[in-house]
């Protein structure tokens, strides 16, 4: 397994937009604002809807959209929960006609269009829009992604077998290929600084905003739009995955009590789709143009605990490492930790150890 961590340094507030950066003691005034790597855009398409306020409104409420699984095709799969993106008219919700063109669909995979929707909704708040060639040059984008969409795979597959190579679209490979949705935020927005693509599982998000921080703090990159998208839900995934005993079974009738970690009755995870971006810039960048500043970033670790495929060892040395790796960069005292935003991935296994590495 792998692991990430981020440390970040922020002032919480019920309003998301009024977040302020504290001035920290935990760097030195010596350091370089041009490697201080601060946030300065937040986008996100989730279950919960889309857009930052909408969502943290209802993550504050404690809200959850998780569904039943209904349709015949997953009549066998002893998992029949999962969490999708809310689409509609109706504010909050993810408009599609609105947004794209038919023909969109044809060259974007979901998850890319779930990256396109977020990155965009960053970008604005951040307010960046580069003008000169050099700003577009110092611009890079890293998005990940974990896996590809099997039922594209599954209906491309079929398709060849019914009406031979011209049943084969052009667009297929670059749809599955998992640096897209990153080439298409630089391609939308002329972004030409480091275009980077992740997948590492779970810890696939963090990992992108920890490489973008670094593009940044090694003068590769002035700002970086990172984070990362999914979108795969279908009949194949969730088999897959419910044949690794990772997903919830025992709440289907009550889809919105399966995800419970650190529960004593957990039984799995929910498979959810979406995606969430941010804008990271260098603290002086961020400052010369004014910009307001959510958090500032002090610390990047991650490891692999060379275990198992899927499991981590029960003594949680990995994620354990991880953690201590991203606190030693700037000697960070754990007592300054205020908030952890757990893996939790509500399995019976992995809480247990993720709790122990913690303490």
């Amino acid at each position: 397994m792998k692991f990430g961590n981020l440390f970040c340094k922020f002032q919480f507030n019920k309003d998301l937009r009024k977040l302020n950066l504290l001035s920290s003691r935990l760097i030195s005034n010596s350091v370089s604002e041009e490697v201080r790597v601060v946030v300065t855009g937040l986008g996100i398409v989730c279950p919960l809807g889309v857009g930052v306020n909408n969502v943290w409104g209802k993550l504050l409420g404690g809200y959850s959209n998780a569904s039943s699984l209904t349709d015949a095709a997953y009549s066998d799969i002893p998992c029949k929960v999962a969490a999708f993106i809310p689409q509609g008219e109706n504010d909050g919700e993810l408009n599609l006609k609105m947004l794209f063109r038919p023909s969109d669909f044809k060259m974007h995979s979901f998850s890319a269009i779930c990256a396109l929707v977020a990155a965009k909704e960053a970008i604005v708040d951040a307010g960046w829009f580069p003008k000169s060639d050099k700003e577009h040059e110092y611009t890079g984008v890293a998005i990940g992604t974990g896996m590809i969409d099997l039922m594209d795979v599954a209906n491309t597959w079929n398709r060849l077998k019914d009406k031979g190579y011209r049943g084969m679209s052009p667009y297929f490979v670059p749809r599955i290929l998992s640096n897209i949705p990153a080439g298409h935020i630089a391609i939308n927005y002329g972004f030409k600084g480091p275009n980077h693509a992740v997948s590492t599982a779970c810890a696939t998000g963090l990992h992108a905003i920890g490489d973008a921080y670094n593009f940044i703090r090694n003068k590769q990159a002035s700002v970086m739009v990172c984070g990362s998208t999914e979108a795969v839900i279908s009949p194949i995934s969730i088999a897959g995955f419910a044949r690794m005993r990772a997903l919830s079974t025992n709440f289907n009738d009550k889809p919105l009590e399966a995800s419970r970690p650190f529960d004593k009755d957990r039984d799995g995870f929910v498979m959810g789709e979406g995606a969430g971006v941010l804008v990271l810039e260098n603290l002086a960048h961020a400052r010369q143009r004014k910009a307001k500043i959510y958090a500032e970033v002090l610390g990047y670790g991650l490891s692999g605990d060379a275990h198992h495929i899927t499991s981590p060892p029960e003594d949680g040395s990995g994620a354990y490492r991880c953690m201590k790796q991203a606190l030693l960069q700037n000697n960070i005292d754990p007592k300054e930790i205020g908030y952890i935003n757990a893996h939790a991935t509500s399995t019976p296994l992995g809480d247990k150890i993720e709790l122990k590495a913690i303490h």
